[in-house]
């Protein structure tokens, strides 16, 4: 008994220093914040406000469990972090809280609860985005001004006739707080929420604070061209990649910083508010969502796993493509399929297996959707799996799809089959991928066009990033 106690005191002796010289190091590279925006910044067991002390907070004290939270790091979002600061930066403040079913803690406690319930806080209203509040709207429906029946506090819209929070729907508040799960995708539409809402609260003169969570697709990786002039909208909403790369308290940042937030078109001047971002504890950005730990709540009724919240991006530009192909939208594997009544799939496969795409592997499938227009139908064609996911191109995934498709059905070609062509472009980003990509259906055509700003992109989200 006696060598298992000097034992555990000799591995946590060990783990001390290791954090004490990871604590300097990170106190080193502290990046440079702006005079925007406030960061809370996690140092072992302090919390620091632009390198100011903040909130302390205490640690475990049992040797063993501290060791062992030392040797494998805890992700904690937004929401844990703000609750063992006791919620000091909203102490006193009336809140407003835009959220959505994904808003929890690790123990699946709503974020609207933790606030409605914590002391000090007193929280004033709901704003729900695409699908609502408690997520009881699906895909496209607009969403109403209610009651939330749970706390009798009035829920605003962002999804209907009004997309940013109006002056009324801002009285009285002091500080918005942002807490929903994200895809990493520019097409999803909570992020352009995210930009309305911080454009609403800079000309009423309202804090925003956004509660960091994972990125589903990882810190690391970086896809497709910026959305160009002419092609911003609500589901393509700033001149970014299409994956991004950041977690959305990054993402919010470098939106505020480098002058991004011009409306849903894109045509207004910027708008740069008071924006706090309350970060993770624990996650870096080599983690995908099954390394952090968290359950995974669908943030949208289609995104029911976070392997779909990487397929979203492997699938939904394709998706775009109305009366093409079955993505498995209405079937039990959103966006993990590419399937028609018309597909040999076998042939699909075989065409697909000789591209040798790096880190991705497909199998034929046979399926009958329960919904949506191939419902009942008997729709054939492949499951794809990211075997590598580094080496992956994720979202050209879907292009090399086509590219098989119209090789093997000439009159299949997608864009002469489908309908939707205006909704490709503004998801694209581009209308030059349509163009291009038409003329031949080869991937070879539009690969270093698809890829040109990634480079680029990745040098200046670097001033934003938060985690190593």
């Amino acid at each position: 008994m006696k060598n298992r106690i000097l034992l555990c005191f000799g591995i946590l002796l060990i783990l001390l220093i290791a954090a004490d010289a990871s604590a300097a190091d990170r106190s080193r590279k502290k990046r440079k914040k702006t005079g925007a925006d406030t960061v809370l910044v996690i140092v072992r067991d302090t919390v620091h406000l632009n390198d100011t002390v903040f909130v302390p907070y205490g640690y475990m004290t049992d040797t063993c469990k501290a060791a062992a939270v030392m040797a494998k790091p805890v992700v904690r979002p937004g929401i844990e972090v703000l609750e063992r600061m006791d919620f000091a930066p909203l102490r006193g403040r009336r809140v407003g809280l835009v959220t959505n079913p994904s808003g929890v803690d690790r123990n699946l406690r709503s974020t609207i609860d933790i606030l409605y319930n914590a002391d000090g806080v007193e929280l004033v209203a709901l704003f729900g985005p695409e699908h609502g509040v408690r997520g009881d709207v699906y895909a496209g429906g607009k969403v109403g001004d209610v009651t939330d029946p749970a706390t009798g506090l009035p829920v605003y819209s962002l999804y209907g006739a009004t997309r940013k929070p109006t002056r009324e729907m801002l009285e009285g508040i002091d500080v918005m707080v942002y807490d929903i799960q994200d895809v990493g995708a520019r097409s999803y539409t909570f992020i352009s929420t995210l930009g309305l809402v911080m454009e609403a609260c800079a000309e009423a003169g309202i804090e925003v604070m956004v509660l960091d969570r994972p990125n589903p697709l990882g810190g690391e990786k970086v896809e497709g061209c910026v959305a160009e002039d002419g092609f911003i909208s609500f589901v393509g909403q700033y001149k970014i990649p299409y994956i991004y790369g950041l977690t959305v308290g990054e993402l919010a940042r470098l939106v505020n910083e480098q002058g991004l937030n011009c409306g849903q078109t894109g045509g207004q001047a910027p708008a740069s508010c008071h924006l706090t971002v309350v970060p993770m504890e624990g996650w870096s950005r080599d983690m995908l969502y099954a390394d952090t730990g968290l359950p995974w709540l669908l943030p949208s009724p289609n995104i029911p796993t976070a392997e779909a919240a990487i397929n979203y991006s492997a699938a939904g530009i394709c998706g775009e493509l109305y009366n093409f192909l079955n993505i498995g939208i209405g079937y039990t594997l959103p966006f993990g399929v590419f399937g028609a009544e018309w597909i040999d799939a076998e042939a699909l496969k075989a065409e697909l297996d000789s591209y040798r795409l790096p880190g991705v592997d497909f199998r034929t499938i046979w399926y009958k959707p329960f919904s949506g227009s191939s419902a009942g139908k008997l729709v054939k064609g492949v499951q794809y799996f990211f075997t590598d996911y580094d080496a992956a191109c994720v979202t050209l995934t879907q292009f090399y799809v086509m590219q098989a498709v119209a090789r093997l059905y000439p009159d299949r070609k997608p864009f002469e089959a489908a309908s939707g062509i205006g909704l490709f472009d503004k998801v694209c980003g581009t209308s030059h991928i349509r163009t291009e990509f038409g003329k031949r259906y080869m991937v070879s055509d539009i690969e270093d066009y698809w890829n040109k700003d990634a480079a680029a992109f990745k040098t200046i989200s670097r001033h934003y990033w938060l985690y190593e």
